[in-house]
């Protein structure tokens, strides 16, 4: 069984109400009952360019994801490279969160960071200690495991109903539930 340890993915309820949390699929980083937990959304495009954020990044059109609510005057990041970042913390195999951050822009602007490799978010969600675990009383998330494949490879169009299919057909049936249930 599943249980809120860094590297699940929390995947949002069908009929989540929310508009932050709405079909989405946020990847928990940090679970402490004593202090909380906080994770990034994994499907939700931002407007706007790492380039358009960050200045000194020379690359255009690299992709920025709404991490959620919380701080979104805050860049983070997690990536599948820590032989070329310094300072991440890995949070399941193969997949860490954070480092050096100038050192991120450096790799990218010299070409020698896999893009596909990483992933940018404008602020983050967080929980304060048991809240998430209020949250999934309530029904409002499912706990899975989480991949690498699906984190980093995966249109974000496609995130939220993979996760659902990758739990099995009791599951993978969500997937195709109207957002709104009276238009059924």
């Amino acid at each position: 069984m599943v249980s809120l340890s860094p590297g699940i993915l929390l995947i949002a309820d069908p009929f989540l109400k929310d508009q932050n949390f709405a079909r989405t699929v946020v990847l928990l980083c940090e679970h402490q009952e004593s202090r909380g937990s906080f994770g990034f959304v994994l499907n939700k495009v931002f407007d706007q360019s790492l380039n358009d954020l960050v200045p000194e990044v020379l690359v255009n059109n690299i992709k920025v994801y709404y991490g959620g609510p919380v701080q979104i005057d805050t860049i983070h990041f997690i990536h599948q490279q820590p032989e070329l970042i310094r300072g991440g913390f890995e949070i399941q195999d193969g997949v860490y969160w954070g480092g050096e951050f100038d050192q991120v822009v450096s790799l990218i602007n010299s070409g020698s960071l896999d893009l596909n490799k990483i992933k940018f978010f404008i602020g983050y969600s967080g929980w304060s200690s048991g809240q998430l675990e209020n949250e999934l009383n309530e029904k409002s998330w499912i706990l899975s495991e989480s991949n690498a494949p699906l984190i980093f490879e995966e249109k974000e169009q496609n995130i939220w109903p993979q996760a659902l299919k990758n739990l099995g057909a009791n599951f993978a049936i969500m997937a195709n539930f109207p957002i709104d249930p009276l238009l059924n």
